[in-house]
């Protein structure tokens, strides 16, 4: 399966994508892409479903979805999921190259800083 290198999923995100995708009506499937902007240069977003995307990761029976013009981004990714009785929420943390904003949810390559995106388009 083809997967960005580095990318990886924590047992608790499996299990919060597992049971998202579950309540969804897609069990085993969710779609991650990017968004510009936030406090750094990307920000995730999660979705239900398959999307059109190219499998990513796949951790306790989910397979994790984004856009194949992506996959260089995601390089380096851990995607972690925090919950307490307050609630609860995704968050990234970071890896070798990957600089994350305070409140974890949004991140930008080191090698690129915040225009890392504009290449692509956005």
């Amino acid at each position: 399966m083809p997967k960005a290198p580095g990318l990886r999923i924590s047992v608790t995100a499996a299990a919060e994508l597992g049971r998202q995708a579950a309540v969804a009506g897609t069990p085993g499937m969710m779609h991650l892409d990017l968004v510009a902007g936030g406090c750094e240069a990307w920000t995730l977003r999660l979705r239900p479903g398959h999307l059109a995307g190219t499998p990513v990761g796949r951790a306790d029976g989910i397979t994790l979805y984004a856009p194949a013009e992506q996959l260089q981004l995601l390089g380096g990714v851990a995607l972690d999921y925090r919950g307490d009785l307050t609630g609860g929420g995704f968050v990234v943390r970071p890896g070798e190259g990957i600089r994350c904003c305070a409140c974890g949810t949004a991140f930008s390559p080191r090698t690129t800083g915040r225009d890392a995106g504009r290449e692509m388009g956005r």
